[in-house]
């Protein structure tokens, strides 16, 4: 067994049982080993979700960095997309990856800020925006995750609509973006 084996059954037990339900006890029964000889590659069970979240966010943390000349609207958009997909791939993927720290992706978040700035947004606001779109994306997965044991649409009385996650998430997105373009606009051209 060697450490990447260990995160992807981890992720894999992630899908089975549940985040509430991951341990290195049974992380370990899946693997066919002791207990303790996980510890030789995570020191804590926090060590352990911190590895499994960032091998989550491959999908994401491999997608195509903005070239220059690339519209950085666009660009923005479909980062948060692309975010978005990749926490939706894991169930319980939204809680695994809050409150983690994107150690291993420092640079790519460094190449995409540059961008935002060369690209004329200042640097406060690219700043407020990532970190704002960010947390948007995994607030809306935590909700979206969490209603997967809701009740079926045609169940719900008629004066209660169904939520249309994806149509929810885009009308916020559009809106983080309305206030980015504002913000980022001149003084000739801001209301």
């Amino acid at each position: 067994m060697n450490r990447e084996i260990a995160v992807s059954e981890a992720l894999d037990l992630l899908d089975d049982v549940g985040l509430e339900n991951v341990s290195t006890r049974r992380l370990a029964k899946r693997l066919g080993v002791e207990q303790p000889s996980l510890y030789y590659h995570f020191k804590t069970k926090k060590d352990l979700l911190a590895a499994m979240a960032e091998a989550a966010m491959a999908p994401h943390a491999h997608a195509a960095l903005p070239e220059p000349g690339d519209d950085w609207r666009g660009w923005f958009l479909d980062n948060s997309r692309s975010f978005r997909r990749t926490l939706l791939l894991r169930r319980d993927g939204a809680r695994l990856h809050a409150g983690s720290t994107p150690t291993g992706d420092l640079d790519r978040i460094r190449r995409k800020m540059t961008f935002l700035i060369a690209s004329g947004v200042p640097e406060r606001q690219a700043q407020m925006a990532m970190l704002a779109a960010g947390r948007f994306t995994v607030g809306c997965v935590l909700e979206e995750q969490a209603d997967a044991d809701a009740p079926d649409p045609e169940d719900l009385p008629d004066n209660v609509p169904a939520l249309d996650h994806e149509a929810a998430f885009e009308a916020g997105l559009a809106l983080i973006l309305g206030g980015l373009e504002q913000q980022t606009a001149g003084p000739e051209t801001a209301h």
